[in-house]
């Protein structure tokens, strides 16, 4: 698997995907606050909106796919208790180059991927690769409990596992309150 993707590569791992926003991308400097603080870094998307929610996060997968050793899948992460979406996401993961027992829990679809990697101390590296604003698409602001579309942020990353790029990664927040 190759670190150099796009959105558009990602979402052609879901063909009849009507989910897919406009996107315009940007450099990280220019991502504004909070969203800012909630991007550009290399951590874990799950810890860092689990930081900044105050709260824990739980997966909902909406698609997945498996072919060979390559595991795809669609997600949202809902907020613990009351379900609220924080963030969409679209992962293309290298089964083969994680542990059975990693690949097991990745597949089960109960945790979110961040924590599955942190519980089972996969050494790791997380790189974003490209900013982004977003526009949301009718899919995306029902499931961000918005009435009308408003500009959002994201990023594609890869995460590094023993030195290897094994996962690729687009992550978009759901629209946040600038008062956090």
């Amino acid at each position: 698997m190759l670190p150099d993707f796009t959105l558009d590569s990602l979402y052609e791992l879901f063909p009849n995907s009507l989910d897919q926003p406009v996107v315009e991308p940007i450099p990280g400097e220019l991502v504004p606050e909070p969203y800012r603080k909630l991007l550009v870094h290399n951590h874990h998307m799950t810890v860092t909106v689990e930081e900044f929610y105050g709260r824990p996060v739980d997966v909902r997968v909406l698609d997945s796919r498996t072919e060979g050793d390559t595991y795809a899948r669609k997600i949202l992460l809902n907020l613990r208790p009351g379900g609220e979406v924080v963030q969409f996401g679209l992962v293309e993961i290298d089964l083969a180059k994680l542990s059975p027992i990693v690949r097991e829990q990745i597949v089960e679809q109960k945790t979110p991927l961040g924590r599955v990697l942190i519980q089972n101390d996969v050494l790791r590296t997380v790189r974003p690769i490209q900013f982004f604003r977003v526009t949301p698409t009718k899919t995306m602001c029902d499931w961000f409990g918005m009435k009308e579309p408003a500009v959002t942020y994201g990023r594609l990353g890869v995460i590094i596992t023993d030195g290897e790029p094994a996962i690729r990664v687009a992550e978009i927040l759901t629209p946040v309150e600038c008062d956090r």
